[in-house]
């Protein structure tokens, strides 16, 4: 029984790991991509050009998306929380 407490809990885990960090991973990466394409079509050859538009990206979807980000983080803890009597049985 603890061992299927213990599965379930690693695959919400997982699930929630990538429901808070996917966005912010994709806003990056069609950031980089856009910059990276303007900076082929231009032949502009800086390395450090493309940190700033994706740390820029990050901060936005940051704002936007955070609150529900935290609330999702926060539902899983608390849901961790309640059921550890569950688990020393």
């Amino acid at each position: 029984m603890q061992s299927e407490f213990i599965s379930h809990f690693a695959m919400q885990a997982i699930k929630v790991a990538g429901s808070i960090a996917g966005p912010l991973l994709l806003a990056a990466l069609i950031t980089g991509l856009i910059v990276s394409l303007l900076q082929a079509a231009t032949q502009i050859n800086e390395m450090t050009l493309t940190f700033i538009p994706k740390i820029l990206a990050v901060i936005v979807v940051l704002i936007i998306l955070g609150p529900s980000m935290l609330t999702t983080m926060i539902d899983y803890i608390s849901l961790v929380i309640t059921n550890i009597p569950n688990l020393t049985s």
